[in-house]
């Protein structure tokens, strides 16, 4: 049964800090590249419920939520989350996550499910890690497959979205045996881009 619990993971330039009210103000700059609270088929905070969000984050029982920082100059550049924690299913999923809009696309994304992928795999003992993101957020699915998770369908009319329109959810996930390989891809697609891990 695996033991999901706050830590700091760092890998190719990228520090995952367990989040607390230090990253706020840290928060809200990364938000504020690219005016993210915008978006509406995303959970980023506007800039005056920053503070709330990160509240919010630290009080939910199944997840543990990190700051996504710049390991060189300390800078929050979004964050993401373990939730929806399953102990007796060894399940996780990977969720919650944005980015300032300077670092989309770039190394960022593929270290942190780097990251959290092998820490969830090769140290947790997970069976399985799920992802899941808005019907209409078709960056977030494009991003979800590049990772080589598979599309496991969509559940209707499942969730709230801020502006209070109801949104069907589309899941994806890897399971064990799959790791070894997408774990090999992530990793040979950081050296094409040259971003060689250190």
């Amino acid at each position: 049964m695996i033991h999901v619990a706050p830590l700091t993971l760092d890998f190719n330039g990228v520090r995952l800090e367990p989040l607390h009210l230090d990253h706020v103000d840290g928060l809200r700059a990364a938000a504020a590249d690219g005016q993210l609270w915008n978006i509406r088929v995303t959970s980023v905070p506007e800039p005056h419920r920053t503070q709330a969000y990160v509240h919010a984050a630290l009080e939910m029982q199944d997840r543990v939520a990190f700051a996504v920082v710049d390991a060189e100059s300390n800078r929050v550049l979004g964050s993401t989350s373990y939730h929806d924690i399953v102990p007796e299913l060894d399940r996780v999923e990977i969720g919650y996550t944005w980015y300032a809009q300077s670092v989309q696309r770039s190394h960022v994304n593929t270290s942190c499910k780097l990251l959290l992928l092998s820490h969830a795999f090769d140290t947790l003992g997970c069976a399985v890690v799920g992802l899941r993101t808005d019907n209409f957020n078709f960056a977030s699915q494009a991003a979800i497959e590049r990772l080589g998770a598979r599309k496991d369908g969509v559940i209707r009319h499942h969730g709230l979205r801020r502006d209070g329109t109801v949104r069907d959810t589309v899941m994806y996930s890897i399971v064990r045996g799959e790791w070894p390989e997408i774990k090999a891809q992530l990793h040979y697609r950081l050296q094409r881009h040259g971003h060689t891990p250190c």
